[in-house]
């Protein structure tokens, strides 16, 4: 499926706008975009987002797809830099935001700043530049403390930190616009991405980065809890199918809502950390001995977390093509090589 849109897409050009494309998420969308003939506009203000990211999508798809990208360094939160971006754009994928539950029982108040202001900003813009659609990074924390499992779109609970307030808000605002304004919308609800070039350096860092960083250098990692508590982790490429899927999808009843993108699996943190030591094994022999240890549970996280994805495969024809094990197959391999070239540059 996805080669056949990758084709489509090909033949059809279109102009799109990723926000946040220095980061994890946007710099891998911006790749796949310009590795298939794709214009982009990027916008980012590299609050969490590396220049890193960019200049290695350039070097891996060239200099002539390169030449089909233009960057502009602004922050959501500025009215201006987002109407600049949005000029004669045909799709927007807004990825920019402050994720972190932690960040934000910290501080709130950059969080509402960041994912509010800024979306509202954003989905203006877009408004008054008349996109085609309007793609946006929600989030799985919308389901709060919602203990039935697997999680349905239809049905959340009270969000457990301001960061999940803040996600829920821009799917408010998504509905609001899109029946007020006729905006297109759709708000994909992402269940724990992990992949390449993810960030694990910094007090926010993800658990899966985070703790390779570690093995790497032989640390010993921390589980906070039991190592009982599970997530439904979802390999970046996924992501990257339901972006484009949410983009071109000519089915009116797709519109105007929001997707779990998941793979529908349930790993724990503890069956995570075993799979990632023995993934690394493979390449440092040094790391099968090592031990996690336990602390304390943070706050504002739910025990369990699992996706019903069969909206997104009914209407927007998600296939998600990679398990959790063969996403962190190739997210160790590419974590390790990437050490290896620092280590010999």
């Amino acid at each position: 499926m996805i080669n056949k849109i990758n084709t489509k897409l090909s033949h059809d050009p279109k102009k799109w706008l990723i926000t946040g494309v220095a980061g994890f998420i946007g710099s891998n969308l911006l790749e796949q975009l310009l590795s298939i003939g794709q214009t982009v506009v990027g916008l980012d203000n590299f609050s969490t987002g590396k220049m890193q990211n960019l200049l290695d999508v350039k070097e891996l798809v060239g200099s002539d797809a390169w030449g089909r990208f233009s960057f502009l360094e602004g922050d959501i939160r500025n009215f201006d830099s987002c109407k600049n971006v949005c000029i004669g754009v045909d799709y927007v994928l807004h990825q920019a935001a402050l994720g972190s539950v932690p960040r934000s029982i910290e501080d709130p108040q950059t969080t509402h700043q960041s994912n509010i202001d800024g979306f509202l900003n954003m989905i203006i813009a877009a408004r008054d530049a008349h996109v085609n659609r309007f793609v946006y990074a929600a989030s799985s924390s919308t389901y709060g403390d919602n203990q039935a499992l697997p999680k349905r779109e239809n049905s959340i609970g009270n969000p457990l930190s301001p960061y999940a307030v803040t996600k829920y808000v821009n799917e408010l605002y998504a509905d609001v616009f899109a029946r007020l304004y006729d905006i297109k919308c759709i708000g994909l609800r992402y269940f724990n991405v992990f992949g390449r070039r993810q960030d694990p350096m910094g007090a926010y860092a993800a658990v899966i980065p985070k703790w390779i960083g570690q093995l790497l250098d032989h640390q010993i990692p921390l589980i906070n809890g039991d190592g009982e508590t599970s997530r439904d982790f979802c390999y970046i490429d996924n992501v990257i199918q339901a972006n484009i899927l949410s983009a071109i999808t000519q089915r009116e009843e797709a519109l105007n809502q929001v997707y779990n993108i998941a793979v529908g699996d349930r790993t724990t943190l503890n069956e995570l950390f075993f799979m990632i030591r023995k993934l690394m094994s493979d390449y440092d022999d040094g790391v099968k001995e090592i031990i996690p240890k336990y602390g304390i549970e943070r706050i504002g996280d739910v025990r369990h977390s699992l996706a019903d994805i069969n909206k997104a495969k009914e209407l927007l024809e998600y296939n998600p093509v990679y398990s959790v094990q063969e996403g962190m197959q190739k997210t160790v391999e590419w974590f390790y090589k990437m050490r290896c070239s620092c280590t010999n540059s």
